[in-house]
C-alpha cells in the first residue's frame, strides 16, 4: 500500500515524515541538512522507494497575515521542482506555526534544546501530515500558491 512523505523545509534543514498505510498516523522519518537541490532530491528519491511514495505534501510557510513570503515562495519553487522531476503529485499544506508548535511539544516534553534543534523539522513534517490526513488526506486541497 503507498503512502504519503511530508516535507517540512527550512532554511536549514529538511524534515521528512510519513503516512502510515492506512493514512492514520504520520511518523517522522529523519532531517537533512539542506544543501542543494540536487541532493535533496537525491534524498527524496531513496524515500520514495524504502516507502512506496504515492505523493509529496510540502509546508507551505504563509504569513500569519496571509501573505506568501520569501519562505513560502521557496517551498512552492521546490514543489513545482519535484512535481516536474518526479511526476508525483505534491501538495502545498498551510504550515503556519507547526514548527513553534513541534518546538513546544519537545519542550513540553523534556527534551533539551540541542536535541529538539536537531529533530523540530521532522516534528513538524509530522505536524504538517496531521493536519493534511485531519482535512480528508488524499481528498484534502492544498494551498494555491
Amino acid at each position: 500500500m503507498r503512502r504519503t512523505l511530508g516535507l517540512d523545509i527550512g532554511q536549514k534543514r529538511t524534515g521528512a515524515a510519513i503516512t502510515d498505510e492506512l493514512y492514520i498516523t504520520a511518523q517522522p522519518i529523519g532531517v537533512r541538512e539542506r544543501t542543494g537541490y540536487k541532493s535533496e532530491l537525491a534524498w527524496v528519491m531513496e524515500l520514495m522507494e524504502k516507502y512506496d511514495i504515492e505523493r509529496i505534501v510540502i509546508g507551505y510557510p504563509v504569513n500569519m497575515s496571509g501573505e506568501k513570503g520569501e519562505r513560502a515562495q521557496a517551498c512552492a519553487s521546490v514543489a513545482r521542482k519535484l512535481k516536474e522531476a518526479l511526476g508525483l503529485e505534491v501538495v502545498l499544506w498551510d504550515e503556519r506555526l507547526t514548527t513553534a508548535e513541534a518546538d513546544r511539544i519537545m519542550k513540553d516534553a523534556g527534551v533539551s534544546r540541542k536535541k529538539r534543534k536537531k529533530s523540530v523539522d521532522q516534528m513538524a513534517a509530522q505536524l504538517i501530515l496531521n493536519g493534511w490526513m485531519a482535512a480528508g488526506g488524499p481528498r484534502a486541497k492544498g494551498v494555491a500558491e
